[in-house]
């Protein structure tokens, strides 16, 4: 076999090179990386920015992006020149920027760094920092600081517990203009007979004055969420109504656990009138009240309920004045709820 010399092999790489074609390597941009993604079945940067933060549905950021709407909300607050507003889930500010135009102050609350991050570079040097607080955290889990007006694009998943926190903040504020999903919103508003009134309903309004102020279409966030959403208004009853909100809720819990079927068959269950005669042993007891012989606490139960006229009424076509009615007359049978 002839031997091959080392000039010759080098001259053989050569004429490979020379012949061979290099492909240059393309660079993708932003929207061509997204196109891969989607056609791959991902979701790639579905909710984003292009060069800006992604958005995660699962912390429920659908950033409101109509001017329109976001100035309408802001016209519904109301609000003054010596107003601080508490906003909740500020995002990227563009709600921000049009109460800051209107208010002394903000008091923004953002979970996400990254949105925190976003809305402080937007207002840096502007004439509007000195008037933006941003605080980074869960609202849930911090107490709230003093305000007048609370405006929110919400998070759906606080939605509930949201509300009641705000409610249940004292001083008691001017009043709050909050984003829901729709449904939670007309349950907010719903009025006796209703399909969508419940317990969610009755604790609202027993603790504030709710107005539905418009319905805001999917197209007008990003991303846009899987449903529609609703804006209403909160103003707080000034001062609260006194009501110990544990025996208040226990109540409207058992009322509403069949909310078709009767007070009567609802207070009936075995579960319900076992907690309510507990609770009674435990009233008598931390009262030194003797319990009568034979004592029965469902007969002591309907008896409340056939007093007031409520044994066949159902608890969907109730209104405040009668569950506080129902509440009073129970109390005093010393028939407790917590």
């Amino acid at each position: 076999m002839p031997k091959i010399t080392t000039q010759q092999l080098r001259k053989r790489t050569q004429e490979s090179a020379a012949g061979a074609v290099i492909k240059p390597k393309t660079i993708g941009s932003p929207y061509d990386k997204a196109k891969q993604q989607k056609s791959a079945g991902g979701s790639g940067t579905e909710g984003s920015r292009h060069f800006g933060p992604m958005f995660n549905k699962d912390l429920g950021q659908h950033i409101l992006i109509n001017p329109l709407v976001s100035q309408s909300i802001v016209d519904k607050a109301r609000l003054k020149q010596t107003d601080t507003v508490l906003e909740v889930g500020p995002g990227t500010g563009n709600l921000t920027i049009k109460i800051l135009e209107q208010a002394k102050r903000v008091i923004a609350c953002e979970a996400d760094a990254r949105l925190a991050a976003e809305l402080t570079k937007r207002v840096q040097g502007g004439p509007y920092q000195h008037k933006l607080e941003i605080l980074h955290g869960d609202v849930m889990k911090r107490d709230l600081p003093f305000f007048d007006v609370c405006i929110s694009n919400t998070p759906y998943q606080i939605s509930s517990p949201l509300t009641f926190k705000l409610l249940f903040h004292r001083p008691t504020f001017r009043c709050a203009v909050l984003m829901f999903q729709r449904e939670f919103a007309l349950r907010l508003v719903a009025r006796p007979g209703d399909s969508l009134y419940n317990r969610l309903s009755v604790n609202c309004q027993l603790y504030a004055k709710v107005s539905l102020v418009m319905s805001v279409g999917k197209n007008n966030f990003k991303p846009p969420p899987n449903v529609e959403s609703s804006v209403v208004k909160i103003e707080p009853l000034d001062p609260p109504p006194p009501i110990d909100f544990e025996e208040w809720d226990g109540m409207l819990r058992i009322a509403f656990s069949r909310r078709n079927k009767t007070l009567a068959a609802s207070f009936k269950s075995t579960a319900t009138m076992q907690m309510l005669e507990s609770n009674y042993k435990t009233f008598c007891a931390s009262n030194e009240v003797m319990m009568e012989e034979g004592f029965d606490i469902k007969q002591r139960v309907l008896g409340v309920l056939d007093k007031l006229g409520f044994a066949e009424t159902r608890a969907s076509k109730m209104d405040i004045d009668d569950f506080l009615k129902l509440l009073a007359a129970f109390h005093d049978a010393d028939i407790h709820f917590c």
